[in-house]
């Protein structure tokens, strides 16, 4: 039988775990640390893959974040809210306040670019198209720091 998006976001083992690579300190956090970071941004806020890295570094003691267990462990946190969603749960990750760089929306997140305009719009954020990418406009202006 096939894991849950929940089962796999809070199953997953090994994690943290700190990795060096040219006499760097990497931290690869586990999954639940991205959701518990992603939870901080109330309405109308927003967090950035980057304040993210930099938060869980510092708090391991760390010199950087493994850059792509962001991206995954983001998107497994989406996805474990929007599953808990559906099956009629309040325990809700708001994962659409959370952005990529230079504040663009998230096409891999639930109902992909879409799904993530329609809930940003809903708190009051103005989502333009920049070439290819849309991005929450003026993004910096909400950016809680964790």
């Amino acid at each position: 039988m096939k894991k849950t998006y929940d089962e796999m976001l809070r199953g997953t083992k090994g994690f943290p775990r700190i990795e060096e690579n040219d006499g760097k300190k990497i931290i690869l956090p586990s999954p639940l640390e991205y959701d518990e970071v992603m939870r901080q941004a109330g309405p109308g806020q927003l967090i950035t893959y980057e304040e993210i890295n930099i938060y869980l570094a510092r708090k391991h003691g760390a010199d950087e974040t493994a850059g792509m267990s962001t991206g995954i462990f983001a998107n497994l946190v989406a996805n474990a809210s929007a599953e808990r969603k559906a099956e009629g749960s309040s325990d809700i990750t708001p994962y659409w306040r959370t952005l990529k760089k230079k504040g663009e929306l998230n096409e891999r997140f639930p109902g992909g670019i879409a799904e993530h305009k329609r809930l940003l719009e809903q708190e009051g954020h103005t989502v333009i198209q920049k070439g290819k990418k849309w991005v929450v406009a003026d993004y910096e202006k909400f950016v809680r720091k964790p």
